[in-house]
């Protein structure tokens, strides 16, 4: 990679890439791309160029491909799974007519293009522990149908056209930069922040239902090791398992209540969520991208509990 789009940057995950990407290859040689509504803030518009880049504009797409020469595009436009179910026509607007625009623009001008899948690319008859890399994907949300598209089309685009397709099934992100947006998994989120307010915990999915998660940085640590991955060495291309911890909401109580012994939480449950969440797999096997590009997590969750709270005491307190 030497010029780098990043589609929805400044999103949950993007606004991080951004950051992250500038840092190894050089702030000029990675561009924001957004959307007038989500337009770039601070650091992240002070320190590399920004175009405007809606995912259903495949004109603006190859306007800024070809005005900054670029050879790598990081799709991140989507709509997240909770918000996805009540718009389902828009998610399939950006998640898969906006993937066609840019796959057309990477085929026209010889982009590689990393569009991320999702845990929720799988359904109910998947096999919940330790879900193979390959196996059934039926899920029943338009989130999880858009994704399981997306590896479809992106390996369509790799063996028709040899367009430079790559992707990993994330599981759910937990950060302290980005507030949550809308997902099945964002009450992983949520709960350091009551924590660290010193607020009970409202969680809205049920105990015992487990899911897998990760931190933020290490997901962004999978993006760029994929992408930079010797293509010679990959079977799957679209999209990778991969994992770091599973945990159920009990478990994540504990670490937390570990370091901060006053913290506490109940239960409501969210039925919609709950219904997504039972759903999708408790835990994923990711040994086909040990082997394939050398994947491996830093953090668990009592690492990543420590790091959260210290992180969110420093911006919030």
């Amino acid at each position: 990679m030497k010029n780098i789009l990043i589609i929805g940057a400044t999103g949950q995950i993007g606004s991080e890439l951004t950051m992250t990407l500038r840092g190894i290859y050089g702030n000029d040689h990675v561009v924001c791309g957004y959307i007038p509504s989500a337009a770039p803030k601070g650091i992240l518009l002070e320190s590399g160029p920004a175009e405007i880049c809606d995912v259903t504009d495949p004109e603006a797409i190859a306007a800024v491909v070809k005005k900054h020469n670029i050879d790598s595009i990081f799709n991140l436009a989507a709509l997240l799974s909770v918000v996805a179910e009540g718009k389902p026509k828009l998610a399939w607007k950006i998640g898969i007519d906006g993937l066609w625009n840019v796959l057309e623009v990477a085929r026209e001008n010889g982009c590689a293009v990393f569009t991320p899948s999702s845990i929720g690319s799988f359904g109910p008859g998947t096999p919940p522990v330790k879900t193979p890399q390959d196996t059934v994907q039926r899920p029943r949300t338009i989130y999880g149908v858009s994704k399981v598209t997306t590896e479809l089309l992106s390996d369509y685009y790799f063996i028709k056209y040899g367009v430079d397709t790559r992707s990993v099934r994330f599981p759910g992100l937990i950060s302290y930069v980005t507030p949550p947006g809308g997902g099945t998994t964002d009450y992983a989120v949520d709960i350091y922040y009551s924590a660290v307010k010193g607020e009970k915990f409202i969680c809205p999915i049920p105990q015992g239902v487990y899911m897998d998660m990760m931190y933020m940085p290490d997901a962004l640590h999978a993006c760029v090791q994929l992408m930079e991955a010797d293509p010679a060495k990959l079977i799957h291309r679209n999209g990778f398992n991969i994992a770091a911890m599973s945990f159920e909401p009990g478990e994540i109580f504990a670490a937390i209540k570990a370091e901060k012994p006053d913290f506490e939480m109940e239960y409501q449950v969210d039925e919609l969520k709950k219904s997504i969440a039972t759903s999708w797999p408790d835990s994923l096997d990711d040994s086909c991208a040990r082997a394939e590009w050398g994947w491996k997590p830093e953090y668990d969750l009592q690492k990543m509990t420590k790091h959260m709270l210290q992180k969110l005491s420093e911006k919030l307190l």
